[in-house]
């Protein structure tokens, strides 16, 4: 009796607790939402989520009554446009200390993941970023990777624009909340550069009163560290006791910049930084200098790497003296290196703020590990250097991405501008140079490997029709000229293509500067050098599938108004990403059917280029009245002669009586050749060729 008495007062306290549980979980929960999956996905131990914050465009998560962190979409902090057009939008997890918990891809419309590469190499690009903190100095894709201070990251071949969009976004909105939100993240600049201070100084003078730092390190004290240490350092010092002798200072600073370099390198120094960047100049004159010998131009040295305030700053080399001799205002002292480094606005750094600088050595600390040890310089601002600043918005803003691009791709960008400058000579003399066969023939197959191996499969020039999508939803969604900057070379060619088109007609790209259009050309210089035997296709059946090419381009126009997504899955039917971009290396059908078309092409010359393209269909309608006509026709042409309509006009783009259809000429010069050489005319041969007249009986 008395243990079922216990039994009933124990179930009657636990059923008490119960109700007390429950009520607390209710009242818990008035303000809660239980957790989403996409959520939860960042955040797997989470047990609810609170309300969106007031103030920014966040949703803090929980587990009981424990802050684990916040989610937020990227695009509610970033506007980075992609390759598309579009930005990629990202649900990012950040915990309470500013380690990335997780992140899942929204949306986003790359065609390079979407029909290329496919998504899972984004997936696994997005995957590296979490577990890290954005306090981490993240470099992606570097090949010098000696520095253990950053966090280094493999890219995305052949996706590279659309790899530093989403790097931007990550950590730019993921800066932007831990500001907000986090401890310990520094928001905004209270100073700025004080515009108005100068006065002349010699370079003695700029060290003597702070505003240049010299930074230095004997042999002997560096090598007093520890023995493994002390070793690397006499090997590197080679008997010299200037082990590190640096001098550094912020060059975007009035007094010292003009004082330095003078007002002319001063200005063009500015022009290399956007708002709320710096300039932080290096002359070395110890043996251990701030670069490696490995050292990559515009890149980030694995030497070098900075911080304030226990954050990482962004030191990127701006290549300041590329294509100009260093030149300087002042006397200088001899120096055996010197850079200039820029860092970002993005980066949160404060100018006015002590900024530690850290230049680390690997040695060997066993036969079988290696360690890196830092020597650390920690700079002292002047006051008199600033002055009290309001906020300005546009101090916040990272320097753009395409200009960034534009940036490091300047040799491509040169050698493709120079290529084009070579196209227009060739048509403004081509008269001229088709008197002499040989050469014209040296010239087109020098075009047609730069073409192939340097435009298309090096600096991915193959323009699409893809690249008329992006232009469409550029003007549906508000047209923005930075999504077609991003790719400089793409720019490049359309703007001189578009400009040609209505000078010279198609030709000008379908000749000269189309990628596959090349290959099928070698394919079928291969076919003659087998001698392999070429299928005429009559002139009725050509016409007739000339058409088809027109066909396909108003479908695919038709469907982009419909479903851009579905056009772009249709614009497969254009074998560039296959051959050119991916080089072959895809799904099986993909190759298959990229081959096929070459294949193809041995038998019937260009037979892609004659029948099926799409983008040669828009540039053919287009082009199809151009201003010059050079091709020069005689009156013979057609009627009796019919020498270059039948063997020497390959891609059959001359009619039966003479005439060329400049909509369908890839200005490939041969029959100009044919012309302007007697030995090759038979126009002459007919005229002196006496005529026999059989008798009739």
């Amino acid at each position: 009796m008395w243990l079922a008495k216990q039994l009933i007062f124990s179930s009657y306290k636990v059923s008490i607790l119960l109700l007390w549980l429950f009520s607390f979980h209710v009242s818990a929960d008035d303000t809660a939402v239980s957790v989403p999956a996409d959520i939860a996905q960042l955040f797997p131990s989470a047990t609810r989520i609170g309300t969106q914050d007031a103030d920014i465009a966040i949703t803090p998560v929980y587990q009981l009554n424990e802050l684990l962190g916040y989610t937020f979409e990227s695009d509610d902090f970033t506007h980075f446009i992609g390759f598309s057009g579009q930005t990629i939008n990202l649900l990012i997890g950040l915990d309470t200390q500013g380690v990335i918990s997780g992140i899942k891809v929204l949306r986003h419309h790359e065609p390079i993941f979407l029909h290329g590469l496919g998504e899972d190499a984004m997936f696994g690009f997005i995957e590296q970023y979490v577990g890290h903190s954005i306090k981490e100095r993240f470099i992606i894709n570097s090949r010098d990777k000696q520095s253990f201070e950053g966090t280094y990251f493999d890219g995305v071949t052949r996706a590279t624009i659309s790899i530093l969009i989403i790097n931007d976004t990550i950590i730019a909105s993921a800066l932007k909340v831990a500001r907000q939100k986090l401890d310990g993240f520094i928001a905004a600049q209270p100073n700025q550069i004080n515009p108005t201070f100068f006065e002349p100084l010699t370079f003695e003078k700029l060290i003597s009163k702070g505003y240049i730092y010299h930074w230095v390190v004997s042999t002997e004290s560096a090598s007093g560290i520890t023995n493994r240490l002390s070793d690397a350092v006499k090997e590197i010092a080679q008997d010299q006791d200037d082990f590190i002798d640096i001098y550094f200072g912020f060059v975007n600073i009035p007094i010292i910049g003009k004082n330095l370099l003078g007002e002319g390198e001063y200005q063009r120094l500015l022009e290399e930084l956007s708002p709320g960047e710096h300039a932080l100049m290096f002359f070395n004159k110890g043996q251990y200098s701030f670069v490696s010998e490995q050292f990559v131009p515009q890149t980030i040295s694995s030497r070098l790497s900075a911080e304030q305030g226990g954050f990482p700053v962004d030191v990127r080399d701006i290549d300041f003296y590329s294509y100009y001799d260093p030149s300087f205002a002042i006397t200088m002292p001899e120096f055996n290196d010197q850079r200039v480094f820029r860092i970002k606005s993005q980066s949160g750094f404060d100018i006015s703020r002590p900024l530690t600088l850290q230049l680390s050595v690997a040695y060997n600390s066993s036969f079988l590990s290696k360690k890196e040890h830092a020597f650390k310089y920690n700079t002292a601002p002047k006051e008199a250097l600033f002055e009290a600043s309001p906020l300005d918005s546009n101090l916040t803003n990272s320097q753009p991405l395409w200009q960034k691009i534009w940036l490091q791709r300047q040799i491509e960008i040169a050698l493709v501008s120079l290529y084009l400058v070579f196209v227009l000579w060739i048509f403004i003399t081509q008269k001229t140079l088709a008197r002499n066969q040989s050469r014209v023939h040296k010239i087109r197959l020098f075009s047609l490997t730069f073409v192939i191996f340097f435009i298309g499969f090096h600096a991915q020039g193959q323009l699409s029709v893809v690249n008329i999508y992006t232009l469409l939803l550029a003007l549906k969604s508000g047209f923005n000229i930075s999504v077609f900057l991003l790719d400089p070379v793409i720019f490049i060619l359309w703007v001189f293509v578009f400009a040609t088109l209505f000078l010279w007609g198609r030709g000008v790209f379908c000749g000269w500067l189309c990628p596959f259009g090349a290959l099928q050309e070698f394919a079928g210089l291969l076919a003659t050098k087998l001698r392999i035997r070429q299928i005429k296709v009559s002139h009725k059946h050509h016409k007739l599938a000339q058409k088809l090419k027109y066909l396909i381009l108003i479908a695919l126009v038709a469907c982009s108004f419909y479903s851009l997504t579905l056009a772009e899955k249709l614009a497969e039917i254009e074998p560039f990403k296959t051959s050119i971009t991916l080089n072959f290396v895809r799904y099986w059908p993909y190759v298959l059917y990229a081959t096929l078309l070459l294949g193809i092409s041995l038998k019937i010359h260009k037979f892609y280029c004659r029948y099926v393209c799409p983008l040669g269909a828009g540039l053919a309608i287009l082009g199809r009245y151009p201003f010059f006509k050079w091709l020069t026709r005689r009156k013979e042409c057609g009627s009796p002669c019919q020498l270059c309509h039948s063997k020497k006009c390959a891609i059959d783009a001359i009619k039966p009586t003479g005439e060329i259809e400049y909509q369908e000429c890839i200005q490939c010069l041969e029959c100009l050749v044919t012309i302007e050489n007697p030995t090759l005319c038979v126009v002459d041969k007919y005229n002196k060729k006496p005529i026999r007249v059989r008798a009739v009986k």
